[in-house]
């Protein structure tokens, strides 16, 4: 694993206006434009660039092409929306080694198990089961470990998956028509394994195999994506360019 800090920059995050900031700048200038502190409420450069960096790396950051396109489709309609909000968690968890692991260990399995609510302690115990064989996280000391538990459960819930004050409750996600062709879209270019049912990524989509496969097969999908469907295998292709799915599918 690929272990950074990251989580602890993002979850430290108390104004999401600096998100836009950051996309705003890569989008009006040059490759490399860094925000304006002014336009922030950070008070050193410092700072800012900590942050810049983070969301540069971990939420913004795009391995193909055409997630780019459809991210960026996306935020410049309707700006940090949930179904915005909705691929920067897919694409902070692929990018992000240590956000993936969490997601896979705690949130998921507390998630489909009906759970109410995640703990620290949960995130504390895991973070000292992965000391066992990571190399980075050894020399973690209690605080340090602490203070990622801490930021794990702020980030997600920025994400609007958790809710609530010290006791961060589970807000058990509706994914609704939309939200599942643009994670299936998503889906098809970061998945390298031909049948998307043996991808480790599909609790991304808050549906159990048996759900998602009848959503999928669905008649009013087909004009999204071509579907092959054998039983035990899925395969997807998608039908509409990526820079153009999001308005066929908010378009009114």
């Amino acid at each position: 694993m690929n272990i950074n800090t990251d989580i602890n920059i993002l979850g430290s995050i108390l104004d999401l206006n600096l998100i836009n900031n950051v996309l705003q700048s890569q989008k009006v200038g040059a490759s490399g434009n860094t925000v304006n502190l002014s336009n922030t409420k950070l008070k050193t450069t410092r700072s800012l660039q900590r942050y810049e960096r983070a969301i540069k790396n971990t939420l913004v950051y795009f391995n193909n092409g055409e997630v780019s396109e459809l991210f960026e489709s996306i935020f410049f309609k309707d700006g940090l929306s949930e179904n915005c909000l909705a691929l920067l968690f897919f694409n902070a968890s692929f990018n992000n080694d240590l956000l993936g692991y969490f997601n896979h260990n705690i949130f998921f399995p507390a998630f489909f198990g009906g759970r109410i609510a995640i703990k620290k302690d949960e995130i504390i115990a895991c973070i000292n089961d992965l000391k066992q064989s990571e190399d980075s996280v050894k020399e973690w000391s209690d605080s340090t470990i602490d203070v990622v538990a801490r930021k794990y459960l702020a980030l997600l819930e920025k994400f609007y998956l958790l809710e609530g004050g010290r006791n961060k409750t589970i807000r058990h996600k509706y994914i609704d028509d939309n939200q599942l062709i643009l994670f299936l879209y998503w889906l098809i270019k970061i998945e390298s394994k031909s049948n998307l049912l043996e991808s480790k990524w599909l609790p991304y989509c808050f549906l159990d195999n048996e759900t998602f496969i009848k959503q999928v097969l669905q008649k009013k999908y087909m004009k999204y994506i071509n579907v092959v469907y054998t039983g035990d295998s899925m395969i997807l292709k998608t039908l509409i360019s990526y820079k153009d799915i999001y308005n066929e599918l908010t378009k009114s």
